[in-house]
């Protein structure tokens, strides 16, 4: 499992040691560029602001046409049911364009499963 943390979180002891690889970056921007470039799919767990940005980036950048992966919701007890209501608004209501789809999925087992089958083949 391969790990990617900015210096300034290290410093802060919020680094994983258990990993079998760590990467070190500078910022969060080359974080999110270093491990774009290590997926093939994007998986959202329940978090906060920083989960969200991330998030929005990718969808932002698979939009754009900037990137083919499969971007996956683990949507534990509900916690993203909220945001996809709001993507489907934002879809209904015309401000989303080109590959805008999310799959979610309670279960690990099953977003796994379901991103597995779109890897390559997500529009």
């Amino acid at each position: 499992m391969i790990g990617v943390i900015p210096g300034f979180m290290v410093e802060k002891e919020l680094a994983h040691r258990g990993l079998t690889e760590l990467i070190i970056v500078r910022d969060m921007h080359e974080r999110k560029m270093r491990m774009h470039e290590l997926s093939q799919a994007v998986i959202a767990l329940p978090g906060g602001f920083g989960t969200l940005d991330e998030l929005f980036e990718l969808l932002t950048w698979r939009q754009l046409g900037l990137h083919n992966k499969p971007i996956g919701l683990l949507n534990v007890n509900g916690f993203y049911t909220p945001l996809l209501q709001q993507i489907e608004r934002m879809d209904r209501d015309g401000f989303l364009h080109g590959p805008t789809r999310v799959i979610a999925s309670a279960g690990v087992d099953e977003l796994l499963e379901r991103l597995t089958l779109s890897v390559g083949t997500n529009p």
